[in-house]
């Protein structure tokens, strides 16, 4: 019997091979750009993907304060937050934040599309959102990318 040509490769965070991309959230629509996002740190758009692993890359969003929601989302949509206190519930729109902090918005949308674990956590970790055009990252020498190149 002939043994087969080929292996089934798995991935560890030892071979991952991770890159850097830069990706400017000017005008595009946050479930959309947040979507993209989460597959690249997922690692889902490489062939060598492995659901276990952090095989992802990393992730700069720059001008985070200049995404666009569709509809009336900036006034009707609403995040709710507790205090811990009683009656300590806390409601905010998204154009209370992205006045205040305009990366919690990108933030929030993309933690809520990886795995609510402690893999889910680590990969967050590899997201880098800034309000304004400028980035300390330049080191790593990133990417950039547009939403509508990746697959």
């Amino acid at each position: 019997m002939e043994s087969l040509s080929y292996k089934t490769i798995s991935v560890t965070a030892a071979t991952a091979n991770k890159e850097w991309y830069v990706i400017d959230a000017t005008d595009a629509a946050l479930g959309r750009l947040a979507s993209q996002v989460a597959k690249i740190l997922r690692g889902k758009h490489k062939p060598s993907y492995t659901p276990h692993v952090d095989c992802g890359d990393n992730v700069i969003i720059i001008n985070a304060d200049k995404v666009r929601l569709t509809g009336k989302k900036m006034t009707d949509k609403v995040y709710t937050r507790h205090t811990g206190y009683p009656g300590g519930q806390r409601f905010a729109t998204p154009a209370d934040y992205l006045a205040k902090k305009p990366t919690f918005v990108i933030e929030k949308a993309v933690k809520g599309m990886l795995p609510k674990n402690r893999l889910g956590a680590a990969i967050f970790g590899n997201l880098k959102v800034y309000a304004g055009a400028e980035h300390p990252h330049t080191a790593q020498s990133p990417k950039t990318i547009k939403l509508n190149e990746i697959k």
